[in-house]
């Protein structure tokens, strides 16, 4: 219990630091330069895991974690893990292992994943994992999709994002969205078995 706890209270606290930081550009505040990596996958899904583990820790402490408390940690820990299977077997092939793993880059695409994963798989799991449970991790992605499909591909151009995690390169977005469905499937079925040994 208390290295799961240590582990959650480092996840969001890196996480936070991270973030908070990242409105400081040039050694000024700014909400400007800020804002954007809230676009990123990796931003979103590590916020969203920092807060389930935020809130499992507190639960934690108080002697009581409800299922659903633990369920959004779950959901949470299939966001960050499609974040790293993400980078390790298709961006960093693509756009180099060195610059998606340095500095922040470190802890949101390898540390609080592979935390997240650890923590959740060995430490916190208290009764098994259901097929219908496990599907929930596939919210974040869908969600997601969705919204980057509709600002890269459906959105006027001039309120359009660029594609920055190059899903639709060669208009192969149908293609790219269908694989991330499928391997994001295969994460919540690996975490489910993971969870239930």
């Amino acid at each position: 219990m208390i290295t799961s706890i240590l582990i959650n209270g480092f996840l969001f606290l890196s996480t936070a630091w991270i973030v908070v930081f990242s409105f400081r550009k040039d050694g000024i505040w700014s909400l400007s330069s800020g804002i954007g990596i809230f676009r990123y996958f990796t931003t979103l899904s590590n916020v969203l895991c920092a807060i389930a583990a935020l809130v499992l820790a507190i639960c934690m402490l108080a002697g009581h974690v409800p299922y659903g408390v633990l369920m959004f940690k779950y959901i949470g820990t299939a966001a960050v893990t499609i974040t790293l299977l993400t980078v390790m077997a298709f961006l960093g092939p693509t756009q180099g292992y060195k610059m998606l793993l340095i500095k922040e880059g470190f802890f949101l695409h390898l540390l609080s994943p592979v935390l997240a994963i650890v923590s959740f798989c060995f430490l916190e799991t208290e009764q098994p994992l259901s097929f219908a449970e496990s599907l929930l991790g596939l919210l974040p992605m869908i969600l997601y999709g969705i919204l980057y499909l509709k600002k890269v591909v459906f959105s006027p151009e001039e309120k359009q994002w660029e594609d920055f995690y190059g899903f639709n390169k060669g208009g192969k977005w149908p293609f790219s969205f269908a694989a991330m469905v499928a391997g994001t499937f295969l994460i919540c079925i690996i975490l489910r078995l993971l969870a239930n040994l």
